[in-house]
This record gives C-alpha cells, structure tokens and sequence, in this order.
C-alpha cells in the first residue's frame, strides 16, 4: 500500500523500510486493482518505474531532493512533454505536447514522479466527472456516486493511495469540490502565485492550478515547490513561493474566524449544515473567536460565474478548429470545421459555448456579459468588507455529499448549483482550501472551506493545517 502521505513516505525511504520503486510498484498495482473508478486516462508506469531508481539512487548517495520519490497524478489538461494530454476530448484524444507545464517542471525537478494523467470533466467543463470522452470516474466511498468535478479523477487517486499528490485545476471550485466528495484536501490558490502557463484554458480569469493531498502539509510543500512568478504566464504576481512552514498556534493566539448566517446555509444538506455547526462548536472549544459575517452578493454568485465563465470558454476553445491540431472529422462534401466541433465536443462543452457566444453577441453584451464585470466588481469589495471582520472564512464546500451517477445530467442548472459555495472564491481571485470535516450517515465524505483575502496563502494553509490537527482532527 501506498503510504498515506509525503512525509511518511520519506520516513520509510530515509529509515530503509521501503524503496521508491517499491512505492511506485505498489501505485501501479493500486491503478491497476481499482480500474473500475476510471481515475486515469494514462498511466506511465516504465516511466514512473525508471524515475523511481533515480530517486533511490539520490536516496542512497545523499543527495535527495525535497520532492524525492514523490509519486504525482497529474490533471489531464495540464501539458506534459512526450506524454498524451487530452482534456478528457475527442478533440484532443490523441495530442501529445511538445512542452512541459511550469507548475510539472518544477515539481520534476524537485524530485517527484509523474506516475499518470487523470481523469476530468472535458476541458474541465463540469461538476460530476461525468462528461468525459474516456468514461466517468466513481466516488471510492461509493461507486454509484460521483467524485466530484472536474478535478474527479485527481481527487480519487489521492483518496484510493494511488498516488501522494494529484495537480488539479479549479475554476469555480473544480480541487475544493471533488476533494470534498472523496474526503482529502484540495488547495486552491491565489490568482497568478502559481503559473498557470501549461494549463489548458477553460476560463482564463479564472482558472488555477493546485495540489489535492492527504493532508494540508502535503499540500503546502506541493505549493511551495510549484509557485513564485513565472515571466512564462502574463498573469503571475511577482510575489515569493508560498511558504511551506506549518507550525499549530500556540492556545490564546488564535486568529478570528468568520461563520455565514443561515441565509449562506439555506440549500445545505442536512448533513452538511450539521457539519458545520459541529465544527463551529470545536473551533469554540479549541479557543478560536468566531463572528457571523453576512454576504451581500450571494444571489449573483453562480450567474455571474456561469456568463463570465462561459463567455471565456467560448474564446478559448475557437482554437479547436480540426484545422492547426487534434480531431478532424472526414466530411470531404461538407463544413469540416462545423463537423469536427459537432463530433469532437461533448454535450456540456458544447452547451457553454453556445452560452458564452450568446452573452458575448452583440445584442446581449451590455445586458449579460458587462453586468457579469460590474457584479464580479461587487463580489470583490463584498469579501473585502468581510474580511475586515475576520482573519479567514469558514463555510461548507459543497451543499450536499457526493450525489448518484446520473442524479444531475439532465437539469443542468441543479448540476451549477452545486457550485454554489465555491465559485465566489474564483471570482475574486482569492486562495480556498477544502479539508474533511466528518462523514454522513451513508459514510460519504463532506468537506469545510477556508477561504482568506488575496495573496494570504500561508495564513490560510496555517490555520487549515491549525484546524485539521486540532480541530477536524480524524473527520473519519
């Protein structure tokens, strides 16, 4: 069995109990013995193997690195040099990039072994891991349940061992919420500290790149190693790595911690709203101050992401054109552009596109798409008033637990809401982190968020870590 996190990994190495390879041997055996969950796309199992004796030769002459023999999934829209990157596409089933994504290099570098690329919602369009060319991915707690979208595939592989880290990407909440359905944790963090150059667009404002773990140590050594500014990415912030030093707070020194009113709640699955309170009443008894905080956006929450995001998709994916790359259809008496976007997207990317084209026409752009900008002005200066009462925010990450394979497909609006919690996070570009918080009556899984102001990472990954040692403790 794969070990449970990182640093126990290291332990074992460093103590002589077991190999890379033998970690990496026993991933692929994971892969191989849980197929049926659909997590990966590809799996690099030589390449894995070989990168393996490598770190066990550093291991051996002293010389590892601080990611050694760390075995990494990565999100299947992330751009990995010579191995297959498809965006869960008919469009893309058989593209093999020429580059290595910034956030990967520099994960190899530092020592960690890319053992495949996972499974997502097609161009990480969705909520449930169910819109994929390569077949949907199953909840491990329940396969007739979802993982979670579109990070799903990221999210079982951390959660099932077989691999100690997966790169995901959230644009509206895409590592919080399928980290919250498999019960790991899942970062996201502020716009432009980790670069985004490698990543397959979906919604450029948006979109983000970070780690799902075990645990919140794993994933803030995972973040360290991946950020600090790229002059690759237009949109990095000049600002240094986010530090990986985690240390609980001394008792008496507890920041204060922001809780939403029942109007947030109003939605939440029982479960969930339990959940919430149970660990408002730990946060009490383990001495943090706490004050209720009261949105004034909420209601433009999903609207205002759903057209800012949409209209961007619909920019983005006009590259996709059966002409410069990827699928082609063979329609020699007819539009081959028409007919390669017709066979070579799925549904639900389709449907945003015709979305995002609609609020960006020109009849509609003014009552759409720049009333989208000024609402997403309002969100901003909401969270700012916010966080003028608290150190960080605390909220449920998703409304309900994982829900059934095909509960949702056909309503897709029911399928947007259960973004409801987490898109404003996007929207103002601020960093949010997802950790398990307990379990319902079924057994599933059901996640807290943190949220912070811009650019505050390393309080947020501190007081995560804070809660998940002394609070949350073992949510199982």
């Amino acid at each position: 069995m794969v070990s449970p996190t990182y640093y126990q990994f290291r332990q074992r190495v460093l103590s002589g109990e077991i190999t890379c390879r033998t970690e990496v041997e026993a991933a692929i055996q994971r892969i191989n013995q849980l197929a049926h969950l659909g997590a990966f796309i590809t799996v690099c199992s030589q390449e894995a193997l070989a990168a393996a004796d490598r770190c066990d030769q550093n291991f051996r002459n002293g010389k590892a690195r601080p990611l050694e023999g760390l075995i990494l999934a990565v999100k299947d829209n992330i751009s990995t040099r010579g191995i297959r990157t498809t965006c869960a596409s008919r469009m893309l089933e058989h593209f093999v990039p020429v580059f290595t994504a910034t956030v990967v290099e520099r994960l190899i570098s530092a020592g960690a072994i890319i053992i495949g690329k996972t499974n997502l919602d097609e161009f990480a369009m969705g909520s449930s891991n169910e819109n994929s060319f390569f077949g949907i991915a199953r909840n491990p707690h329940d396969p007739e349940r979802v993982p979670g979208g579109s990070s799903g595939g990221s999210a079982i592989a951390v959660a099932t061992r077989m691999a100690h880290v997966a790169l995901g990407s959230d644009t509206g909440g895409s590592i919080r919420q399928p980290a919250a359905f498999c019960g790991v944790v899942g970062f996201k963090p502020t716009y432009g500290r980790i670069s985004r150059y490698g990543l397959v667009a979906f919604a450029s404002s948006l979109d983000q790149i970070g780690p799902i773990a075990s645990d919140v140590a794993d994933a803030a050594l995972v973040a360290h190693i991946m950020s600090g500014h790229d002059r690759h990415d237009s949109t990095s912030v000049t600002l240094p790595p986010i530090a990986a030093d985690l240390i609980p707070f001394a008792p008496g020194k507890r920041p204060r911690i922001g809780i939403v009113s029942d109007d947030v709640l109003h939605g939440c699955d029982v479960d969930v709203q339990n959940t919430y309170a149970a660990t408002i009443a730990r946060l009490d008894s383990a001495g943090y101050s706490t004050v209720t905080v009261h949105f004034t956006s909420m209601e433009a929450w999903i609207p205002t992401y759903y057209i800012l995001a949409t209209a961007e998709a619909s920019s983005n994916l006009a590259r996709y054109d059966g002409v410069r790359y990827g699928f082609r259809a063979d329609n020699p008496n007819g539009d081959m552009m028409t007919a390669t976007r017709t066979l070579g997207f799925g549904v639900e990317v389709k449907r945003r596109i015709m979305l995002g084209t609609y609020v960006l026409s020109s009849g509609y752009y003014d009552a759409y798409y720049r009333t989208a900008q000024r609402a997403r002005r309002w969100i901003c200066e909401d969270y700012r008033q916010i966080f003028r009462q608290c150190d960080v925010l605390l909220l449920p990450t998703t409304p309900t637990p994982a829900f059934r394979i095909g509960e949702k497909t056909t309503d897709p609006l029911a399928m947007y809401l259960n973004d409801a919690l987490t898109v404003a996070a996007n929207l103002a570009g601020i960093p949010a982190i997802s950790i398990p918080a307990g379990k319902n009556s079924n057994g599933l899984p059901i996640g807290i968020q943190l949220q912070s102001p811009f650019g505050n990472d390393e309080q947020l990954l501190q007081i995560a870590y804070d809660i998940e040692q002394c609070v949350a403790g073992n949510a199982s």
